[in-house]
């Protein structure tokens, strides 16, 4: 995939997906847009323990449902919020209104999505206004 624009030029993204293809193809994305890593979760409970023993993110993209509609990524948006970190967050369903309505401001995206809206969200986070 070649450089579609350094949007994230020098970033340390995280990025927390159940899916292996679509962590992979994500992880390429931001890549492409000239992320300087991507570090890949698969569990909430792996990566809340990451930012609890100091890892720290430019950028979080979380899938809102992990492995069924019980676990979900909101412990790792609460602790992103709190690091001010800014993220966005994918679904394979519609919108769920307990993300939604605690997390107004942060866009989702339906899965499929098309590379082009990721980056348009990314962009909205990191330059609100």
């Amino acid at each position: 995939m070649s450089k579609i624009e350094p949007l994230l030029a020098g970033s340390h993204c995280l990025v927390l997906e159940d899916e292996f293809l679509i962590a992979l193809d994500l992880e390429q994305l931001l890549q492409s847009a000239a992320a300087a890593s991507v570090t890949c979760f698969t569990d909430a409970d792996e990566t809340l323990q990451a930012l609890r023993d100091g890892s720290r993110f430019d950028l979080g993209v979380l899938d809102i449902n992990l492995g069924g509609a019980t676990r979900t990524s909101l412990s790792i948006a609460d602790a992103l919020t709190v690091q001010k970190t800014p993220f966005v967050f994918l679904t394979g369903m519609h919108a769920e209104p307990m993300m939604t309505s605690r997390y107004p401001q942060v866009p989702v995206l339906e899965k499929p999505y098309q590379h082009g809206e990721v980056l348009e969200a990314i962009r909205r986070v990191l330059r609100p206004g």
